[in-house]
């Protein structure tokens, strides 16, 4: 299969290939040693559809709303509301205000996570995520979350890879939400996805050994804690760095060190007919990539398709 065969030819598509080909010419002044190619992809928005509302976020409002259905002194209180109501709006609107300064909803739904998954084993947490994807759908997509990945990132993730990049996955999404399905739909390896987590701890009892998530988060890996996690797991400062929100800034920015070679992609929804358009909690980064000659993907003019086929 040709490279970025879902591509549009174009100025986007040959500032990709220009980049690689550049730091993979061994006699040429930007050339990067194939172990230094390290490229950084954060998730929702960027690998796999994010609306009406992220798809881990519909994974844990389907558990808030269990636990809501089970506890009725839960369901005056947010996010609990929110998710026994279905009301996604509101729950949507948390991520907007967050990309905005405005963690105020973003807590109450964090802190609403940690009690939802809190004393679940990890094992069974990859179960639980793995049983989701075998049904689970979005809402007005007509298509399973299994096929809302987005084609012309996993060829682009290809492309890298033939020419000797190694890949990662670093977003605002729970890091084992993303490991039991990353593998089946990007091909990337569940070591290499950096995300959010929740606290782990050891546990022995009756001859078995576990690993139990504990009622509180770990870290949360957005903004400015997104480098620091890709250097804590990585140890490399990356080269090329996709995103398409506000929360991905200080990564993308990490992306460059004076006087090597660096390519930043920020993702714009821009086609209202095949996926959506918008540009909530993007403006920032939206404004920063044009002014510091950042290249903007138009999914509207520089994707040929859009999600995943439909197996046949």
């Amino acid at each position: 299969m040709p490279a970025l065969e879902t591509w549009n030819d174009g100025e986007t598509t040959a500032a990709i290939v220009d980049f690689v080909d550049r730091v993979t010419d061994r006699n040429g002044p930007d050339f990067v040693e194939p172990a230094a190619r390290v490229a950084v992809f954060d998730n929702d928005g960027t690998l796999w559809c994010e609306k009406p509302m992220p798809i881990q976020l519909d994974f844990t409002i389907r558990r808030m709303g269990e636990l809501a259905g089970q506890e009725p002194e839960l369901r005056s209180e947010q996010p609990w509301k929110a998710a026994y109501e279905q009301d996604l709006q509101w729950l949507g609107a948390a991520m907007v205000k967050h990309y905005h300064g405005d963690d105020g909803d973003l807590k109450l739904l964090m802190g609403a996570v940690t009690r939802a998954f809190g004393e679940i084993t990890v094992d069974d947490y990859d179960a639980r995520v793995a049983e989701f994807f075998g049904t689970a759908g979005h809402p007005t997509l007509s298509r399973p979350y299994r096929r809302c990945g987005f084609v012309p990132m996993v060829d682009l993730l290809r492309y890298l890879e033939a020419n000797e990049f190694t890949t990662y996955i670093a977003s605002g999404g729970d890091r084992d939400f993303m490991r039991p399905v990353a593998g089946e739909l990007y091909g990337v390896p569940p070591e290499r996805v950096i995300g959010s987590a929740l606290g782990i701890t050891y546990r022995e009892r009756e001859g078995r050994t576990d690993l139990l998530y504990k009622s509180a988060m770990d870290f949360f890996d957005d903004g400015p804690e997104k480098p620091i996690r890709i250097w804590s797991r990585i140890g490399r400062r990356p080269i090329l760095s996709v995103g398409n929100s506000n929360g991905d800034l200080p990564m993308m920015s990490y992306s460059e060190l004076d006087g090597a070679p660096a390519l930043r992609l920020l993702i714009l929804h821009d086609d209202a007919d095949r996926e959506f358009d918008y540009v909530a909690g993007a403006e920032d980064a939206l404004d920063y990539a044009r002014r510091a000659g950042w290249t903007v993907v138009s999914m509207k003019n520089d994707w040929r398709e859009i999600f995943t086929p439909e197996p046949s």
